[in-house]
């Protein structure tokens, strides 16, 4: 049973820095396409597609080496344990970016923000806009992104490991 704690936790750590490296290069990349800033569905459907592949890739990979075998219980710890290092380093990157790398991504975040609601609402007066953005710009700082990229990668990562775990779980015969 300790090899399977060990190997357990040798599993998270292995593919939670790998899917947290593969974040902060998807990161970068959005960056250097000048695209960090923009809150494209696409640019999320992709960030979930990388976290789940990876998050089955661990749970797989395990089941393998566990001759065969993973547990629900041992499918959830090993998604949730991905998703909680990664997004420590993701988050890590996040602030990194909007302090240091980019101090302008907050700003061009509520432009972005300003320009989408005004397109889509072009009667709302400059009152109503104005209260929707400092709204926004509470929910935007530093800290909030902190608290957000933490819990949103944990409950995602708890989501789909709960589906794969489901469908991944082969338990020991008795």
């Amino acid at each position: 049973m300790k090899n399977s704690a060990a190997s357990l936790k040798s599993h998270i750590l292995q593919y939670g820095i790998m899917l947290g490296a593969i974040s902060v290069v998807f990161g970068l990349m959005l960056f250097f396409l000048d695209m960090h800033y923009t809150q494209e569905s696409a640019v999320g459907i992709v960030s979930i597609a990388l976290t789940a592949g990876v998050i089955i890739i661990g749970q797989f990979n395990f089941r393998k080496e566990n001759e065969g075998f993973l547990s629900f219980g041992e499918a959830l710890k090993l998604g949730v344990g991905i998703a909680l290092i990664s997004s420590i380093i993701g988050v890590t990157y996040q602030v990194l970016l909007v302090t240091v790398i980019d101090p302008d991504t907050i700003p061009k975040m509520i432009e972005v923000a300003k320009n989408q609601l005004f397109d889509s609402n072009p009667e709302m007066s400059q009152e109503q806009l104005d209260q929707i953005l400092e709204m926004q710009s509470k929910f935007i700082s530093p800290k909030m992104m902190v608290a957000f990229g933490l819990i949103g990668g944990l409950l995602i990562g708890f989501i789909i490991s709960m589906i794969s775990g489901l469908i991944l779980r082969r338990n020991r015969p008795e």
